[in-house]
């Protein structure tokens, strides 16, 4: 097995995708409760919305959150190059353009995984962005789109791309079918087809590629980054976030033992009220918490003393302490001795 801990880790070897809805400021925060070294992503923000609209509340984050990567949607140059110095001075550390999105409304503005079929018009805006910062300047998109699927079609857009100034491709394993499919649909029906992005870093392979879809386990991330430079997480993140804290250690090599659930939400709790004095929702702040402890006895009644009393509580982390206490007797943690060994026999098997 190659050593993943000094190959891989200068390329952020694992992220968490950008998710609408979903990786929001507490979303990130509580991530980096689990994992400090993988890579995270905001939302996609319009280049519209990035240069008109509230930037504190678009922009903002946490200087823990770090690493963190902007992802923008937008494809003129003057508009996403005005969003790179934006976003620079913010204090991001990566732009990343979606060219991924399959939705009707996204794919009215131009934007998304329509422009697939106009690599050209892709690289401009990569050029543009390039010329207005000194951030790395990335791409995330499909595998395909429609009937422009083969990989001569891929290849061909990563090397126009690439020729721009882009050094770094998250490919999602899937196609886009642009009408007749919904996001979600288009999340799960298309088959995976990792082995042709695998193809494609032994094509390119002075260029980061990192690969997306259908990847839920640390024993998938081992097998991946055999072939590819890095691994993008996507609904696992959300559905099962506790697989995030194995990442810092064995991918990375962090001699650090994870950190338990417990430690988890314990960590969140002063952010929690911070928040809340700032007029934060308490359901907002605890939706990413929601799933961690799946798997686990206790799960459903952590998640529902959560769901069901979130959106009345004006206590914040005193809830949560509620919620805690129900779960943790429930679900004794076992110490990190206890869990090492089953990782370390998923990511060899």
């Amino acid at each position: 097995m190659p050593d993943l801990a000094s190959s891989a880790s200068p390329n952020h070897a694992v992220s968490v995708a950008p998710m609408m809805d979903r990786t929001d400021r507490h979303f990130r925060y509580f991530m980096r409760q689990l994992t400090r070294r993988t890579l995270l992503y905001t939302e996609m923000v319009t280049a519209a919305a990035i240069r008109h609209g509230d930037r504190e509340r678009l922009l903002g984050f946490d200087e823990r959150e770090r690493p963190l990567a902007l992802q923008i949607g937008g494809i003129e140059p003057a508009a996403v190059a005005e969003c790179a110095r934006i976003a620079q001075d913010w204090g991001y550390d990566e732009l990343n353009l979606n060219v991924g999105c399959p939705s009707d409304r996204v794919q009215q503005g131009e934007l998304g995984a329509c422009l697939m079929a106009q690599p050209e018009r892709v690289a401009r805006a990569v050029s543009a962005m390039r010329a207005a910062t000194t951030l790395p300047v990335t791409v995330k998109h499909r595998i395909g789109i429609d009937n422009q699927d083969r990989y001569a079609d891929l290849a061909r857009f990563v090397r126009i791309v690439a020729e721009a100034g882009c050094q770094r491709f998250t490919v999602h394993a899937r196609k886009a079918w642009l009408q007749g499919l919904s996001p979600r649909e288009n999340r799960n029906v298309p088959p995976l087809r990792h082995a042709e992005i695998h193809q494609l870093k032994r094509e390119f392979p002075h260029l980061t590629i990192e690969t997306n879809g259908g990847i839920t386990t640390l024993a998938q991330i081992q097998h991946h980054l055999r072939f590819v430079d890095a691994v993008m997480m996507g609904r696992v993140a959300c559905d099962d976030p506790y697989l995030l804290a194995f990442v810092d250690r064995y991918v990375y090599g962090d001699a650090s033992a994870p950190s338990t659930r417990q430690e988890a939400v314990e960590a969140m709790l002063p952010y929690i009220d911070e928040w809340m004095a700032r007029g934060a929702k308490l359901v907002a702040l605890t939706q990413p918490m929601l799933n961690l402890f799946c798997g686990r006895p206790g799960a459903k009644a952590w998640r529902c003393h959560l769901s069901e009393n979130a959106h009345r509580a004006t206590s914040g982390s005193a809830l949560v302490r509620e919620a805690l206490a129900r779960v943790a007797p429930a679900a004794p943690e076992p110490d990190s001795s206890e869990q090492a060994p089953k990782v370390e026999q998923a990511l060899v098997g």
